[in-house]
């Protein structure tokens, strides 16, 4: 293969810190660079639609992403994700607390260029 086409897969902790919790039935999940050079990476990999994938069975609705360049920062809205919300859901985290931990380990592929110059590898 090509070295230009090589990628690696990493782990989102690797290159990125997040908070989650909730409004109603939405889980709310922020993501931040680590560092200032990641933030390009985490707005090309880390898609609205990759996110609802992710949480394939766990988000019923639609997600929506929202850029804030100036923080280094993804917000992601998970609609229907927490079974009604806290007063009316049975799930262990119906507040939606451990969504940033479980995004975190979302695996994504960056070119091994890529890699190598950010220090990845």
């Amino acid at each position: 293969m090509p070295e230009a086409l090589r990628t690696m897969q990493i782990q989102l902790i690797h290159l990125a810190h997040a908070r989650s919790g909730d409004k109603g039935d939405t889980a709310n999940v922020g993501l931040i660079a680590l560092r200032d050079e990641f933030y390009p990476i985490l707005v090309r990999e880390v898609t609205a639609e990759r996110v609802k994938q992710h949480f394939k069975g766990i988000c019923k609705g639609n997600v929506e992403r929202f850029e804030l360049a100036n923080l280094g920062a993804l917000n992601f809205l998970l609609h229907e994700s927490l079974g009604g919300g806290g007063t009316l859901s049975l799930m262990t985290d119906a507040q939606g607390k451990t969504f940033s931990t479980a995004l975190l380990r979302m695996q994504i592929d960056i070119p091994d260029e890529e890699a190598r110059s950010l220090a990845l590898d």
